[in-house]
């Protein structure tokens, strides 16, 4: 029996979505766990996986518009199933009026450059045109910051085809298809705008020169990388590897391997619950990793890796191109600074009882955390009881946020990032340090997706390990608020009217003066100041 599908709700805001993408078309198959199309909300770029299994019989929704949330988006069912009574006898005919309205709009639209459909009546049997994915909500055109594959180069489905460089991070775009690359569409180094041509997959020595010719980049581009075939693979082929042999070992879907790399979770060790043991969606969320693993979790590079090392030469001066992710720092970081009204709080913190608490975690089996790892703890739990601090300011109104999740800056050769705990006031130490580790590696290895870095509600940035006693932090909006983090630093401290050695580390609060005010600030920090100096309030 054929069942309907609805445009989902995919965030708390969310009113209407668009389809940025079909994966599937009328008439193709579809499994649990089949990416159906790329859901387009009021934040983010979301895949939607299907949870029926049958064939696509209707779609309600053509790839670019957008529809209420709650309307049909698509009918899955057995294939030639009568839909007529689901779609109000207009199944056929919309299916076709579409079809033929695609075609007078490709004609009307011959000499445009920048439709990708223009170009799908010239595309021979058998080769796919792969487009500028789009990997952030705000993302509106991509770099290729390198190709692991060349033209005339053998490609499987889940090899890495290229890195992506957005505005927020570097992510590995991996191939759908399988086939050879006939041609890249962007010179490696090269941006091109979202959903214009990035490589075209086919059959070895089908002529695909005249698919995609409206692209200038195109042209040359074709060309070039088959010059440097002769050196590029020996390069590439150790970063290829893993990925193929992988892919070939593990019977996943797409989005549950997705899924499982953004959790660090190892996909050998889940058991798959889909056709033929195939693990998807619903087994990576549901897997629950043991405690082994997470302690051994991918540390974080040294702090001296965040700095990219150059040269001095004395009276010559150098110049390094912006990347993307240090002009999107720029941009958002000017448009908070001149656009918030920030003040700064600041407090001493004696940590003299957060050492001793540490030491006694610290002596547990498998347990290792770090002063970092209790200050996200103290700070996740001090926003419950001070919610004005964890809201963002939205022009008319203020947004009084329901989770709290904590963003954690790290330094990375580019610049830096925030990649956000969610639900951080729920998690224990040791989740705690296990996450922050693994995203924080990954972060300077650049394998940190976009969606990890969005969402936080407050941030917090922590200098300590360089031996900053003070300073202070540009908010991170939509935060309302940022808290600096310095070094423990032994001083003499006035404690029952004698001067003795304390352990002091200095906090210092920015807020966006219009959502947090001062006595709101201090109020916050005062309750922080409480559970990291006596750790054992946390429990309360």
């Amino acid at each position: 029996m054929a069942e309907v599908i609805t445009m989902p709700r995919l965030s708390d805001t969310m009113t209407e979505g668009k389809v940025a993408k079909w994966h599937k078309k009328v008439g193709d198959k579809v499994k649990e766990g089949d990416i159906l199309a790329e859901i387009e909300t009021d934040k983010a770029v979301q895949d939607f996986e299907s949870e029926i299994e049958g064939t696509l019989l209707y779609v309600g929704v053509e790839e670019g518009n957008a529809a209420a949330v709650d309307s049909v988006l698509a009918i899955i069912g057995n294939e030639g199933e009568d839909i007529s009574g689901l779609t109000g006898g207009a199944a056929a005919p919309v299916s076709g009026a579409s079809e033929e309205k695609k075609s007078e709009e490709e004609s009307k639209t011959e000499n445009s450059s920048t439709s990708v459909e223009q170009t799908s009546a010239e595309v021979p049997a058998g080769v796919e045109v792969i487009t500028m994915p789009r990997l952030s909500d705000t993302m509106t055109e991509g770099k290729v910051a390198k190709w692991h594959k060349n033209v005339g180069d053998t490609v499987k489905e889940g090899d890495l085809l290229a890195e992506i460089e957005t505005d927020k991070a570097v992510q590995d775009f991996e191939s759908e298809f399988n086939g050879v690359l006939l041609k890249q569409g962007v010179e490696e180094g090269g941006a091109a705008p979202v959903d214009t041509v990035l490589a075209i997959i086919g059959p070895a020595g089908t002529d695909v020169s005249g698919v995609g010719t409206a692209k200038p980049a195109a042209a040359s581009s074709s060309e070039k990388p088959a010059e440097q075939k002769a050196e590029a693979p020996k390069q590439e082929s150790g970063n290829q590897q893993p990925a193929t042999s992988n892919n070939e070992r593990v019977a996943i879907s797409p989005l549950a391997k997705k899924i499982a790399q953004e959790k660090g979770v190892d996909i050998h060790a889940v058991q798959g619950s889909g056709e033929n043991g195939r693990i998807v969606k619903k087994d990576i969320e549901n897997y629950q990793p043991s405690a082994k693993p997470a302690a051994t979790s991918t540390p974080a590079a040294s702090p001296a890796a965040a700095q990219v090392a150059l040269n001095f030469v004395q009276g010559e001066d150098t110049e390094t191109p912006n990347s993307q992710v240090r002009s999107i720092i720029a941009k958002r970081l000017s448009e908070s600074k001149f656009s918030a009204p920030h003040y700064y709080l600041m407090v001493e913190i004696n940590m003299d009882k957060a050492i001793e608490a540490r030491k006694e975690i610290n002596s547990l089996p498998d347990t290792k955390i770090s002063f970092n790892d209790m200050i996200i703890k103290a700070t996740a739990v001090a926003l419950r009881k001070h919610p004005q601090v964890n809201s963002s300011w939205a022009g008319d109104k203020i947004i009084h946020r329901g989770n709290i999740n904590i963003g954690v800056a790290v330094a990375i050769p580019d610049g830096l990032v925030v990649p956000v705990l969610k639900n951080t006031d729920q998690m224990n130490y040791t989740q705690i340090s296990a996450a922050v580790k693994d995203m924080a590696g990954r972060a300077k290895s650049k394998g940190l997706k976009a969606n990890e870095m969005e969402g936080s509600t407050f941030s917090i940035s922590n200098l300590g390990m360089f031996g900053i006693e003070t300073f202070t932090s540009i908010i991170n909006q939509p935060n309302s608020a940022i808290l600096s983090v310095g070094a423990i630093i032994e001083k003499p401290v006035v404690k029952n009217g004698q001067i003795v050695v304390g352990n002091i580390m200095k906090l210092s609060l920015a807020c966006d003066h219009r959502v947090v005010d001062g006595a709101t600030g201090a109020q916050f920090l005062q309750t922080l100041k409480t559970y990291l100096e006596s750790p054992l309030t946390l429990l309360l």
